[in-house]
């Protein structure tokens, strides 16, 4: 990847996903009768309960026909094997992922039930498999989950929606793992409205993009964090690059605020949200109105184990 996705490209990619993805709706933060500035982007009611259909489909309807008849095959912690078993589907061919065996069993069945076939493996050879380019030894059409430019964009077209939509936003946060969501949609915001403020949120427990920028290169980190979506414990060269100059800023989140703010959005939206997507929202709420102004928060899924929502709710 050695630049950012252009806004044509974006563009192109919203027609290519037009009969597959919801154009999910800006939603106001419930805030109990009080006016609210902050809109949600529910990306959990996408067909696999998170944004990862975006740019997963656009990167596998882009390969040949000959490619993908190979099968398919990604990296992930859930919620990009769900998307990419989705689209083996679709496409009538095999998808296999390989996932940390602590995944939450929520993800590893849904890939199942999507038609997947999930290997797990321990988190340690996860990251392994990525960084030593594992995947060029197999067969399989590898789709990568962060520095894939194809991914990348199409991840853009949420960008896109949020500006057709709301072309008065101010700020839009987004959460961060490997970071080929927020590129795609820094990408497209900046190209449309370049004075909106892109914030990176990231789980102040695993905050690889936040010690890159601190150190102006890309750099790894220790992960502890509930955050499963985003634990991603270092920021690859190719990503950085692009991403670098899109982001206004980076904001870091506590578990303590991530679980209040799933409690937040479950009793008062009525929204089912993993840890990851709860992020932006929480970032958002701790920034003071005139300094963020009319802000759109990224809530990226909703695939959390029953019994870890239950004892959130219950606390």
């Amino acid at each position: 990847m050695s630049k950012a996705p252009s806004i044509e490209e974006v563009r192109q990619a919203a027609k290519r996903l037009s009969d597959v993805v919801v154009r999910t709706p800006l939603v106001r933060l419930h805030s109990y009768g009080e006016p609210s500035d902050i809109l949600l982007k529910p990306e959990i009611h996408q067909a696999v309960t998170s944004f990862k259909i975006r740019g997963v489909f656009n990167a596998v309807a882009l390969l040949s026909e000959a490619e993908r008849g190979r099968g398919l095959s990604t990296v992930s912690a859930g919620n990009t094997a769900q998307a990419l078993a989705w689209c083996g589907r679709h496409f009538g061919v095999s998808a296999r992922s390989i996932m940390p065996d602590s995944a939450p069993a929520t993800k590893i069945e849904a890939v199942r039930r999507y038609g997947g076939e999930p290997v797990l493996v321990p988190m340690a050879e996860v990251f392994r498999f990525l960084k030593e380019h594992l995947w060029e030894q197999e067969p399989y059409a590898f789709i990568h989950p962060w520095t894939s430019r194809d991914v990348m964009t199409g991840h853009g077209t949420i960008g896109l929606e949020i500006i057709e939509d709301c072309p008065q936003v101010e700020t839009v946060y987004v959460p961060v793992g490997g970071g080929g969501l927020i590129g795609g949609v820094a990408s497209a915001v900046k190209a449309l409205k370049p004075s909106v403020h892109v914030v990176a949120v990231e789980p102040a427990g695993c905050a690889s993009l936040f010690e890159s920028m601190k150190q102006g290169k890309p750099a790894s980190v220790e992960c502890h964090t509930m955050c499963d979506g985003v634990a991603v414990p270092y920021m690859t060269e190719e990503v950085f690059a692009v991403i670098a100059d899109l982001i206004d800023d980076c904001a870091l989140v506590s578990e303590d605020d991530v679980k209040a703010t799933i409690r937040r959005l479950a009793l008062g939206n009525r929204l089912i949200v993993e840890g990851s997507a709860a992020l932006p929202v929480a970032a958002a709420l701790a920034t003071p109105s005139e300094r963020r102004g009319v802000a759109v928060c990224v809530v990226t899924g909703g695939s959390i184990d029953m019994n870890k929502l239950l004892a959130i709710l219950s606390e």
